[in-house]
């Protein structure tokens, strides 16, 4: 039996990524996988890309990797302050990352958005509108995952938990570790497990101190950046 740990979205949220890495330890997985999206918040990142460093290092690279790293324009003022944060060999990491990769001997696929592109959703397409998200069609997964015919294709980017199957291929959209979608104040990492020669899927969810992030941010971060992070993590309280 072989068990894999996937995480994604930690955008800098030491205290919810702290919980995370608590609760899989306690499943002892075979090998830790970072879908991206590391740094790109507010609730301490410094912190946050050190426990990634040792504890998870991400795997391939997020959309907003790719503005940390200055390959896309953008949102200045954040990456100054996130700069300020963090070594300075973490832009050069981050852009050295690939858009995707296969392990378990092929069998499963890791990317944050596409395998080819990490600003394209693979599960959730715009509608006619473009305001609104709707679920990929058939059609559109097979041709976003590009040829893949591995057994589990794994993604983050959308901040939701989904999953489907497309021509014999489990597609799974993980949760966010931070940045939730859904109002519930809980981070996300999913468990894979090979058994018989096929892998089962398992969506975690674990608490984590809320109120000590929002204080860090308000403490910490310019007044800027804290308008627009406390929203993310408030949203995620209990009512």
């Amino acid at each position: 039996m072989t068990r894999l740990a996937v995480l994604s979205d930690v955008h800098g949220n030491a205290f919810a990524l702290g919980a995370v890495l608590d609760d899989l330890r306690a499943e002892a997985p075979d090998a830790v996988y970072n879908l991206g999206d590391t740094v790109w918040g507010g609730a301490d990142p410094g912190r946050a890309w050190e426990l990634q460093a040792q504890f998870a290092p991400p795997s391939v690279r997020g959309n907003t990797d790719e503005r940390v790293s200055g390959q896309r324009a953008g949102k200045e003022p954040m990456r100054q302050w996130l700069l300020s944060q963090l070594s300075s060999q973490v832009p050069e990491q981050l852009a050295a990352l690939p858009t995707f990769l296969d392990v378990a001997g092929g069998e499963v696929r890791l990317a944050h958005g596409t395998p080819n592109d990490p600003w394209q959703a693979l599960m959730l397409s715009a509608t006619g509108s473009g305001e609104q998200l709707r679920p990929a069609t058939f059609p559109e997964l097979r041709e976003r995952l590009d040829g893949f015919r591995g057994q589990v294709c794994i993604v983050g980017h959308t901040h939701r938990e989904m999953l489907s199957v497309v021509g014999g291929t489990t597609v799974v959209n993980a949760g966010p570790v931070s940045r939730q979608k859904d109002g519930l104040p809980l981070a996300r990492w999913v468990l894979l497990t090979r058994r018989a020669g096929r892998w089962d899927v398992e969506f975690r969810r674990v608490a984590y101190d809320v109120a000590a992030a929002t204080d860090w941010v308000r403490q910490h971060a310019p007044a800027s950046l804290a308008q627009q992070e406390l929203p993310w993590l408030e949203a995620g309280r209990e009512p």
